[in-house]
């Protein structure tokens, strides 16, 4: 029987929107952590979209969409 190779598999891709009042990368940070806690075996978390919530001129939220990848259980 042959063995896998660690890169194969089948992946699923989703997307979480990541959301906070400090910055880009806190919000990067609290969509994979979230998503963590009922995902298993996440691989890649790629950031396709970055905006901010303006409210009276002000910042008030920085967002992130993140494309995550997890592998399926065999």
């Amino acid at each position: 029987m042959a063995k896998k190779s660690a890169g194969e598999g089948v992946y699923r891709v989703i997307d979480v929107i990541g959301t906070s009042s400090t910055s880009w990368e806190d919000a990067a940070r609290r969509a994979v952590e979230t998503a963590a806690k009922s995902l298993r075996d996440l691989r890649i978390a790629e950031i396709t979209k970055m905006d901010m919530k303006v409210a009276k001129g002000k910042v008030v939220a920085f967002r992130v969409r993140a494309q995550l990848s997890f592998k399926y259980e065999d």
